[in-house]
């Protein structure tokens, strides 16, 4: 008992380490990984209490109409024309719910729009069928990389490079350069297209915006969690539009700065080093887990 508790506490940890913002068959949203992100979710939340209340209400109208006032209920129908509070209620009540609606909305969308004060800047290009990353900020030398997406026979081969599970190098999301961002630093995304439109979108940390040709759109977004978060080409851009992800691997600052350093010479080289540093704190943190999970159990 106590062995498959170990294994299977080793094991989801690990999932969920390279994983965070992603389950399969999940029917809601992706877990949260940016304050955005938590914003949205509530106020999803929030609306979906309103529209059940309000649907509920109007069934019940509705039942109320059906078998209260048919005729056989009633032979002789009424000739009531109107009733002046009841068409009071009715303007109001909408307009205070919308009002309700209305206050976190805007909030929510001044939040996503206003850049604050930010710690890096990444230009993110999309392409007919792949995206494009660089890196502006003074120091990163310009660096730019293009990011495809992984085909199904070369999973196996990079799965084995990167020293994980087939799993962690999920089918149609997994690409061959991922973009490497520290973990809780505001990132400014710049973000256009060369050909078509394109959009960037992040489920997990609440980022959507076209990519526009001739046009530079900004979000931004600060990830609070390492590990690997997956989105997508969110507009119709071609016949690959469905095979464009977006694979973003947050990292520790001291795992970005040296692979940052190491990219400027050889990209090829600085991943498989920060392949080999996520591994390391990866079976640090399994040994940590198996030690907590042997002084449990005495």
């Amino acid at each position: 008992m106590v062995a498959f508790a170990i294994a299977t506490a080793g094991g989801s940890a690990a999932a969920f380490a390279e994983e965070p913002g992603f389950v399969p068959w999940q029917l809601g949203f992706q877990a949260a990984a940016t304050e955005v992100m938590d914003d949205i979710t509530w106020f999803n939340n929030m609306t979906l209490w309103i529209i059940t209340i309000t649907t509920l209400f109007v069934l019940a109208l509705l039942l109320v109409v059906i078998f209260k006032f048919n005729s056989k209920a009633n032979p002789v129908p009424s000739r009531t024309s109107h009733n002046t509070m009841i068409e009071i209620v009715w303007t109001i009540a909408p307009i205070l719910i919308l009002v309700v609606i209305a206050i976190p909305s805007f909030r929510l969308l001044y939040k996503q729009l206003e850049i604050p004060e930010y710690d890096m800047t990444v230009k993110a290009t999309g392409f007919q069928w792949y995206w494009g990353y660089e890196y502006t900020d003074e120091g990163m030398d310009g660096l730019y990389f293009e990011s495809y997406m992984l085909a199904d026979e070369d999973r196996a081969e990079a799965a084995e490079e990167r020293g994980v599970p087939l799993a962690e190098v999920p089918r149609l999301l997994a690409t061959d350069y991922d973009l490497i961002i520290p973990v809780d630093k505001t990132v400014r995304v710049q973000v256009t297209a060369e050909d078509v439109l394109h959009a960037f979108a992040m489920p997990a940390f609440g980022v959507k915006i076209d990519a526009v040709p001739g046009r530079l759109n900004e979000t931004w977004f600060r990830a609070r969690e390492t590990g690997v978060y997956y989105g997508q080409c969110s507009e119709l851009c071609g016949i690959n539009h469905a095979f464009m992800p977006i694979a973003l691997r947050v990292v520790t600052q001291e795992q970005f700065d040296a692979w940052a350093a190491a990219a400027n010479d050889d990209i090829d080289e600085a991943n498989k080093q920060l392949q080999a540093s996520i591994a390391a704190d990866k079976k640090l943190a399994a040994t940590r887990s198996l030690d907590e999970i042997a002084v449990a159990s005495k």
